[in-house]
């Protein structure tokens, strides 16, 4: 989740992009006779960010449970489409609580409907197809991957986003958590190939979707709430158009499946959103972004535990090799703070 960008996504959190009021401006002799305003104190939220934060990484890390639930009684473009639904009925609740008002220029709106189908609508969708045959413990690990993915094409795409020798030794390791976790030492024997290529390439479509928004949404003059469920909103119309043509509807609505999909968006792609807007704007980007890196650890425990999915030792090996070149990926290092003179 970010020079902002709106993300609706479990991989990296956004900055705000809340605009600031101008201080008002007045005479001076007004400024004389009125007092100096004192600045409101912010409030303080009710749960600890801590809370929020643990609360976050759980919604998110089941959030690939929720599919593989949702998969065994809708189509995945129906689990895409009654995700997208629920999540962004939650934050049009949120925008009328908080009266953003939505974008108001077609270029934003442009921007938007190219970013909601990276965002949400393609990712989102592959994720359901590639757990029809893949376990969500790896759909949860190759989601992990995008931290990789977006280095290694802000190298390409980001020219003030500069190489470190930390940072590409980091995309080195993270790739080989990825062959580890695949066994690519067996031949990557028993592997099913087209439901890990479409989650590999989910992950791949986030980095896509955050680099066009950097640098074509920073500025825009709309919070990130309203970006983020205008986002949503023309991913659910995107996906509405597709579905008819590539499912037919449902025989009925199996209950199992049916509360997935709707936790899936109602709290994966609803809630997480507004918990992310709030962690961001109190603890800042960096803080919130470490989020990440217990997702696929959560989905993980949450397939073996909850759905009974085997699991090898060179799968957990594999995603802590991921999660450690992530971090790398990401982190920048320290510049020397200049020594005062006397």
């Amino acid at each position: 989740m970010t020079a902002a960008a709106v993300t609706t996504d479990p991989d990296h959190p956004a900055p705000s992009t809340d605009t600031v009021p101008p201080a008002p401006t007045g005479t001076a002799s007004t400024a004389a006779a009125t007092p100096a305003p004192v600045p409101a104190t912010p409030r303080r939220p009710a749960l600890d960010w801590r809370i929020r934060f643990g609360a976050l990484s759980l919604i998110w890390g089941f959030s690939f449970l929720l599919i593989k639930v949702g998969t065994e009684g809708y189509a995945p473009f129906q689990v895409t489409l009654g995700r997208l639904l629920s999540g962004t009925a939650v934050l049009a609740v949120a925008m009328v609580v908080r009266r953003d008002r939505l974008p108001r220029t077609a270029r934003t709106w442009g921007h938007l409907a190219v970013a909601a189908f990276f965002l949400n609508a393609l990712p989102f969708s592959l994720f359901a197809y590639s757990e029809l045959t893949i376990p969500s413990t790896l759909a949860g690990i190759c989601n992990a991957t995008s931290p990789l993915w977006g280095m290694a094409l802000s190298l390409v795409a980001l020219s003030e986003d500069r190489p470190t020798r930390r940072r590409v030794a980091g995309l080195g390791l993270g790739f080989l958590g990825v062959l580890t976790v695949l066994g690519a030492w067996q031949g990557f024997s028993g592997l099913d190939f087209s439901g890990t290529a479409m989650a590999l390439l989910a992950s791949l479509s986030y980095p896509i979707g955050w680099i066009y928004v950097r640098r074509t949404l920073a500025g825009s003059g709309s919070s990130t709430l309203a970006l983020t469920g205008s986002q949503l909103f023309l991913g659910t119309v995107q996906i509405a158009l597709v579905t008819p043509l590539f499912t037919s509807a449902p025989d009925g609505f199996p209950l199992l499946p049916t509360l997935a999909v709707l936790a899936l968006g109602a709290l994966g792609t609803g809630l997480a959103v507004l918990l992310q807007y709030g962690l961001v704007k109190e603890v800042g980007p960096t803080t919130a972004q470490m989020v990440t890196y217990f997702i696929p650890v959560i989905a993980t425990a949450a397939g073996v535990a909850v759905l009974g999915e085997q699991l090898s030792w060179n799968t957990p090996v594999g995603a802590l090799i991921v999660l450690a070149g992530a971090a790398l990926t990401q982190s920048r290092a320290r510049t020397p703070k200049p020594t005062p003179r006397p």
